[in-house]
């Protein structure tokens, strides 16, 4: 699906889950798109949520963009307004905390819930963040050529994708099929801008931070999780005023959101379909 933000952007993005019930929006990760959502389907389908994912600037169609947390979350926040939905919970998963995080904090009046899943804490560097990708340019496109994101194979592609993954996460991903991995590992790495543009807000501090955030606020880490450590938890998620957290036992990175969407959607659509949602 597209929308276009007010300055004419192109914002691309996927709506799925139950259209009648309260809406979920979820900031992927990276490198990751709208097909993280897609995994959710049929759990938002089942316990009665809207669910929605918009790529950021350089993702898919997404238009490029000087993109910051915070005009990522107003993005998001006027697509809901499109939808019909003046209330709805963020969903980060990883890098897309961050994102979430600015949501909550911008929009207090809209936002219900804030959901975090595997979130990476924030940078320290200061430079500015087009220093910070050009840095990072000649290590990340390396990388891509070896992944090769516009190899037409799918099999190919796909295979040489899920040999980078943690195995409960591969074989997560793989459930699938080949078509769909290979088109999400596309729309991800076909443009260079979307990674490098999160990478480098990753280095530098958040726009928005605990302190800001009023909702309720529900935080999942995974015991096993080599990029989300759960032991750097209570630094990541000290100062939030309402916060409950859960360490799931055995849980690699993507498992820690993919295996556990019911419980995840469940938890975050309560605020928003409950009084004063």
């Amino acid at each position: 699906m597209h929308w276009r933000a007010d300055d004419g952007r192109d914002l691309h993005g996927w709506l799925g889950g139950d259209p009648d019930g309260p809406l979920v929006a979820v900031l992927h990760g990276c490198p990751d798109t709208r097909h993280v959502a897609m995994t959710g389907d049929g759990a938002a389908r089942e316990v009665g949520v809207r669910l929605l994912c918009v790529n950021r600037p350089g993702y898919g169609d997404s238009t490029v963009h000087a993109s910051s947390h915070g005009s990522v979350a107003d993005d998001l926040a006027a697509v809901a307004t499109v939808l019909g939905h003046e209330r709805f919970a963020v969903l980060g998963m990883s890098v897309g905390g961050a994102y979430a995080v600015a949501c909550a904090a911008r929009h207090p009046d809209r936002v219900a819930a804030l959901g975090l899943v595997a979130t990476q804490p924030p940078g320290a560097r200061t430079e500015e963040v087009d220093l910070l990708a050009a840095e990072l340019s000649a290590e990340f496109l390396a990388w891509r050529a070896g992944v090769d994101p516009f190899d037409p194979d799918d099999e190919r592609l796909a295979r040489r994708w899920l040999t980078m993954l943690p195995e409960e996460d591969a074989a997560l991903v793989a459930a699938r099929g080949a078509q769909a991995v290979a088109a999400s590992v596309r729309e991800a790495l076909a443009c260079p801008d979307g990674y490098l543009r999160d990478a480098a807000l990753q280095h530098r501090p958040w726009q928005h931070g605990p302190a800001e955030v009023a909702c309720p606020v529900r935080a999942w880490f995974g015991e096993d999780d080599d990029r989300s450590p759960a032991d750097r938890v209570s630094g990541l998620v000290a100062g939030f005023a309402d916060l409950e957290v859960t360490v799931r036992p055995r849980s690699t990175h993507l498992a820690t959101l993919v295996a556990h969407w019911p419980d995840v959607l469940a938890t975050l659509r309560d605020p928003v379909s409950g009084p004063g949602g």
